[in-house]
C-alpha cells in the first residue's frame, strides 16, 4: 500500500446524493437491482438516523487511527467518512473527539468496518455512525496508511466521491458515476411502492397485486381444508 493522501477527488452531486438518501438505504439498493449493500455487520449505533453524503475515504493499519485525523482534513460539507483496515480490526478506532471534528466540517456520518467507542456521547452529539463492532479499546496513531483511495466495507469497492446512503436498515454504496440513474430507479420505486401502499389500506391483498397466487399454483402449492389436513396427518 502506498502511503498517500489523495486531494480534491471529484464527488457526485450533491443534490442528487440527497434525494438519493430520502428514498432510503433499502429503495436505493433496490433500485440498483440488489447491489451495493454494505451487509448485515455494517450496523448503526443509534436508532432513527437517516443520512447520505459523499465519501471520504480511510485506508488504517489495524489498531492504528492516524489516517483518520488525516481523512478529517479532506472533508467537506455533505461528505461521509468511510473507514477500513488492512486487516480486520475490531477496536475502537473512532469516538466523540472525532466526530466533533468531522461535524465541524459539516460532515454528515461515518461508516467504519472497524469498531467505534464512546457511544453514548455519539448518541448524545447526534453524529449518525454505522460501524462492525462496538469497542472500548483504543489506537495508536504510528502507522501510514492512506486517503481517498479504493477501499472495501462488507465486500463492496468504495470510492472517493461515490454516494454513501445510510439509514436503520443499513448502508448501500451507489457508483458516482451511476448516481443520476439510480436516483431516477429509487423514483420509480417509490412510486410504485406508494400506489402498493394505497392499495393495501384499500383491503388488496399482495397475493393478487403482484399475481403470487399463479406462482403458488406453479410451485404446487395446494389449499387443503383443515378438517381434511387434520385427516391425512393422522
Amino acid at each position: 500500500m502506498r502511503p498517500v493522501v489523495v486531494t480534491g477527488p471529484p464527488r457526485a452531486p450533491l443534490e442528487t446524493v440527497d434525494a438519493l438518501a430520502h428514498y432510503g438505504a433499502a429503495t436505493v439498493h433496490e433500485a440498483m437491482g440488489r447491489a451495493g449493500y454494505l451487509g448485515t455487520d455494517i450496523r448503526p449505533v443509534q436508532t432513527g438516523a437517516k443520512t447520505g453524503g459523499t465519501a471520504v475515504t480511510a485506508l488504517c493499519r489495524p489498531g492504528d487511527n492516524l489516517m483518520i485525523h488525516a481523512a478529517v482534513e479532506q472533508c467537506a460539507p455533505g461528505d461521509m467518512l468511510v473507514v477500513a483496515t488492512t486487516s480486520p480490526c475490531s477496536d475502537g478506532l473512532f469516538g466523540e473527539l472525532l466526530a466533533t471534528s468531522l461535524m465541524a466540517r459539516g460532515v454528515r456520518g461515518l461508516v467504519t468496518a472497524t469498531g467505534v467507542r464512546d457511544v453514548a456521547d455519539l448518541r448524545e452529539l447526534g453524529f449518525p455512525v454505522w460501524s462492525a463492532a462496538v469497542s472500548a479499546q483504543g489506537t495508536v496513531k504510528a502507522t501510514a496508511g492512506a486517503v481517498n483511495v479504493p477501499i472495501v466495507v462488507g465486500g463492496q469497492v468504495i470510492r472517493p466521491g461515490d454516494a454513501i446512503v445510510a439509514d436503520d436498515d443499513g448502508v448501500v454504496r451507489v457508483p458516482r458515476a451511476d448516481v443520476a440513474s439510480v436516483c431516477e430507479g429509487a423514483r420509480v420505486r417509490a412510486g410504485k411502492e406508494e400506489a402498493a401502499r394505497a392499495a393495501f389500506r384499500g383491503g388488496e391483498l399482495g397475493l393478487d397485486r403482484y399475481g403470487l397466487r399463479a406462482t403458488l399454483e406453479r410451485l404446487g402449492v395446494e389449499y387443503v381444508p383443515y378438517e381434511d389436513h387434520a385427516e391425512e396427518a393422522r
